[in-house]
This record gives structure tokens, C-alpha cells and sequence, in this order.
């Protein structure tokens, strides 16, 4: 099984290969009591990646290493700067399927090959405190590196397949405060240690044994430099939101994977932003290309939701009944409705697992990546933002008003319940729309953003009270048939009642309000 390890470091350049790397007195460093000499280690590290270095290109490192006292596989997920997950698997000679998993949303169906070798001499010590305990582990890595897998005898700037360096490495112990790393780095800087131009042994690897170009501009662009010129069109601005989703969703599948909190959430959303983005935009890309991948998105945006509607529901009931004066809890509810959630839930994130290493879903990531690459531009792509992107926004926002009136006519009850559901929905799309068009019509768009926030805040509230009183009636029909008291899933729904009608009340008020702004 794998296990996760967040790494905070920072690399800083060393004197070249061969040569002396002295350290200053570290102990200088405020909180430094000692450093502890803890020898040196070879380690033997073998680099995987996929043919076109995929991995490489979103500053994934994949590795198998010999040496030290962490041998194994070791998969290093970006954080932030400085900061990455290290995910961990036992040694073995192939792979593991766990980590094969986490990179599949970036291989697909391409095969992880050896690209490098780097073999360090590692020259390990300790940090501590006055009580001894660690506060950084700074090392000194006389590293060689060999390609392994395209560029043989052909390393641009050695006119090798091999490459030597030294480097010096920082990493904060477990649970240490960051800042103690600028502390380190003053000292190490008064002493001429700068910090590294590389982000990590793999990415100086790869750029000093790349093969060389034979004609100028023959190959592509480096490993991680994918920028995207600045939209100027309609079409520009709508495929640079797509982009950013489909990249969302792909960058959020390791983290989903690894049931990391509101990972599930934030990927249903980009899927919803993008169908919508198809919606609105229909006469910016060709709807008969896009809808059928809208389609797929759905099936996808349901399947994440399984687990995750339970889990807000849930978390709501619980809530509520915790509210409750004991007084007003009669008979084992809690144990009735964690039961009940248990068995709701049950097999959903199994199932959801089963999703992402499907057919299905890596079909569908496909699809995205060959309408980004040739998408399907209607005549309207080409048209000025401020034009083109406005009117879309302006027909989304019509129709939230036709059916925020729609539901105000309706008298409280399941029609009016439906109609606000279906303003939430709209609203929702408009919101999408709005996020869209804020790079290109700046600060009314962005105004429209946040008055569509608010207006689904409320009304996802009532369809939430919706929902949960649609589970208090089966919770209480649970417990009569138990023989059970079902008297305070009535209080609870009664509570709920009063929620949705207080959302009823809000909601004239609160559209006088957006629609007092006129939009876009």
C-alpha cells in the first residue's frame, strides 16, 4: 500500500562536480542548537515517464530508487512552490498499480519507460533544537545523471547522454514551520549559496541531456513551458475557460483518487463548467461537436456526485439533529440515521475508483484534448469579446429572470419547489457564463459572477431543505416500521419547512436586488 509524505524543501546550486561544497556554520541559524553529522548515502534513482515525458511536463516526478532509508517507488505531486506530496510504494521491479493510477489522467494509455538515471552521493546533516529534535535535514548531492530514453549521445551542453552536478538540498522535518526555511536560506546566502534555477534534479536532467535540436525551432516546447497566447477573439477567450477546466479536472484526478477533502467537489464543478460553458456558448463552438461531450460530462458529473450529495446531506441532518434540545430527541435517531447513511453511501467510492480507471472517462479526457486542439469555431469566434461574449451572458441572464418569475407566481408547494430548482440550475450556467466573460469585460461581468453566487447560495439552501425533508420522511418511515418513535424526524422536518420558507420570503428581495443591476 502507499503512503503520503508532504515535502517542503528548497534546492540551492553547489559548486561544480568534483569540487569542495562547504556548508556555513549552520548553527548560527536562530533555533539551531546543533547539527548532527549523519553521514553519507548512495542512492540509485531510475526515472519513469512516458515516451513524450508527460509526467514531466506537469512537474510530475515518477521514480524507483535504491539507497537511503526510503527505498521504493516514489510518486512527488506539485503542491505549490517548494512543496509537493510524496507518494510512496514498496520496491518492487515494475511499477505500482496504485501509482500507474494516480498518473493516469496525464498517461492514458501511453507506457511509463526509464528516461533517467541519477545516482547521488549524499552527505546528510541534522538540524535540531535545543531538545534534539529535527528541525531540517540538509544535505550536500553530488548527483550523475544518464539519460536513459531519447537523447543518446546527443545532451545538449555536454555533448553527452550524462551530466554531473552538485547541489545542496533543505527539507523542513515533519510538521515544521516554513519560516525556519527562510532562516536557512539568509544564512545560506550570506554565505554566496543561491538558490537553484531547476525545481528538481529530474527537470536539470532532462534539460542538460535533451537532445539537440538539428534546425532551429525543430522541436517543441520545453517540458512544462505550455503557455497559451492572450485571447483576443470571442473564440480565444471561450477555449481559454475550457481549457482551464479540462485542466482542472485532469490536474484534480490524483487528489480525487486519494480522497482528498473537496477534491470530488471541485472536479464535479469543472465538469459542470464546462457543459455549460458548451450551452452558452453555442454560437462561439459547434454544438453538434460539443454537445455529445456534454453529454459524457453529465454522465461524469453524476458519477462524482453520488457519494458526494450523500455526503452533504448527511453532514446536514446531522447538524440539525445536533441543534435539537435533547428533550426533543425521542428513540435511537442518531444510530437510525448514521445507519441510514452508511448504507446509502455505501460502495460509492469504490465505485467512483472504478469510474476513473474506466474506458469510458479516459475517452472522454480524449475528446476534450481533440476539441481544444482543433475546436470546432463557428463564425462567431471570431467576433470582438465585448460583443459576441456579452450577448451569450445577457440570454443566460433572461432566462434565470423568466423563471425566478416563474417561481414567484407559483404558490408554495412542488411546482414552486421545481421552479426554484430550475432557477438554481440557470443560475448557476449564468454564473458560468459570467466567470467566462470576466477576462474580457472586466468588472461587470465579475459583479454578475457574485450576484449569481448569491442568488444560488439561496436557492440551493431551499432545494437542500428540499431534499432533506424528502430523507426525514424516509428516515421516519424507517423508524415506525421499527417500532421506533418517528416524532423527531417531524421536528426536524418542521425546522426544514421553516427554512425553505424563509428562502421563499428572501427570494423577491434578493432578485430586486441583481436584477437592479442590469446585468452585463
Amino acid at each position: 500500500m502507499a503512503d503520503t509524505k508532504r515535502e517542503i524543501e528548497r534546492k540551492y546550486e553547489g559548486p561544480p562536480a568534483g569540487g569542495d561544497a562547504p556548508l556555513p556554520d549552520l548553527t548560527g541559524v536562530p533555533g539551531v542548537s546543533g547539527v548532527i553529522d549523519k553521514g553519507v548515502a548512495e542512492l540509485d534513482a531510475t526515472y519513469y515517464d512516458t515516451a513524450d515525458q508527460r509526467l514531466a511536463t506537469a512537474s510530475l516526478t515518477l521514480r524507483r530508487r535504491t539507497g537511503g532509508d526510503d527505498a521504493g517507488w516514489h510518486l512527488k505531486l506539485p503542491v505549490s512552490e517548494g512543496v509537493r506530496d510524496e507518494i510512496r510504494a514498496p520496491l518492487s521491479d515494475t511499477v505500482p498499480e496504485d501509482l500507474t493510477a494516480l498518473v493516469r489522467s496525464r498517461i492514458r494509455e501511453a507506457e511509463l519507460v526509464p528516461v533517467v538515471r541519477l545516482r547521488s552521493a549524499r552527505d546528510i546533516r541534522h538540524l535540531v533544537d535545543a531538545s534534539g529534535d529535527l528541525l531540517a535535514e540538509v544535505s550536500v548531492d553530488r548527483v550523475r545523471a544518464e539519460r536513459l530514453s531519447g537523447g543518446e549521445d546527443t545532451g545538449r551542453g555536454t555533448g553527452t547522454g550524462t551530466v554531473e552536478w552538485t547541489e545542496i538540498e533543505v527539507e523542513l522535518a515533519d510538521d515544521g514551520d516554513p519560516a525556519f526555511l527562510d532562516k536557512v536560506e539568509k544564512k545560506l546566502r550570506k554565505a554566496g549559496v543561491n538558490r537553484s534555477s531547476s525545481p528538481s534534479k529530474l527537470a536539470r536532467a532532462l534539460a542538460e541531456t535533451a537532445p539537440r535540436r538539428k534546425k532551429r525551432g525543430e522541436a517543441g516546447p520545453e517540458p512544462g513551458n505550455g503557455t497559451q497566447p492572450t485571447p483576443v477573439s470571442a473564440g480565444d477567450h471561450v477555449l481559454a475557460y475550457l481549457r482551464a477546466q479540462r485542466d482542472a479536472i485532469i490536474e484534480l484526478d490524483p487528489a480525487v483518487r486519494r480522497d482528498v477533502y473537496d477534491s470530488v467537489h471541485r472536479m464535479r464543478v469543472a465538469t459542470r463548467r464546462l457543459r455549460s460553458a458548451f450551452r452558452s456558448y453555442g454560437k462561439v463552438l459547434d454544438r453538434t461537436v460539443t454537445d455529445p461531450i456534454g453529454d459524457e460530462l453529465k454522465w461524469l458529473a453524476a458519477e462524482l456526485g453520488v457519494g458526494r450529495d450523500q455526503e452533504v446531506l448527511t453532514e446536514r441532518l446531522t447538524t440539525a439533529l445536533d441543534d435539537l434540545p435533547p428533550t426533543l430527541v425521542m428513540g435511537p435517531v442518531h444510530t437510525r440515521l448514521s445507519t441510514w447513511a452508511g448504507a446509502r453511501g455505501s460502495g460509492s467510492r469504490q465505485r467512483l475508483l472504478a469510474v476513473l480507471d474506466g474506458q469510458r472517462y479516459l475517452d472522454l479526457l480524449t475528446a476534450l484534448d481533440a476539441l481544444l486542439a482543433d475546436p470546432p469555431l463557428l463564425k462567431a469566434a471570431s467576433k470582438a469579446p465585448e460583443k459576441e461574449i456579452a450577448k451569450a451572458v445577457r440570454k443566460d441572464f433572461t432566462k434565470v429572470s423568466d423563471l425566478i418569475g416563474q417561481a414567484l407566481d407559483l404558490p408554495p408547494g412542488v411546482d414552486r419547489d421545481l421552479a426554484m430548482h430550475e432557477a438554481r440550475k440557470k443560475a448557476k450556467r449564468t454564473r458560468y457564463a459570467a466567470e467566462a466573460a470576466t477576462p474580457a469585460l472586466g468588472e461587470p461581468a465579475a459583479d454578475l459572477v457574485k450576484s449569481m453566487k448569491s442568488l444560488q447560495t439561496l436557492l440551493g439552501d431551499h432545494q437542500d431543505s428540499v431534499m432533506a425533508r424528502e430523507a426525514l420522511r424516509e428516515l421516519a418511515g424507517l423508524a415506525y416500521a421499527a417500532g421506533e418513535s418517528s416524532f423527531t424526524y417531524g421536528v426536524l422536518h418542521g425546522r426544514e419547512e421553516q427554512r425553505a420558507a424563509a428562502a421563499e420570503a428572501a427570494l423577491p428581495g434578493e432578485w430586486e436586488s441583481i436584477a437592479g443591476q442590469g446585468g452585463v
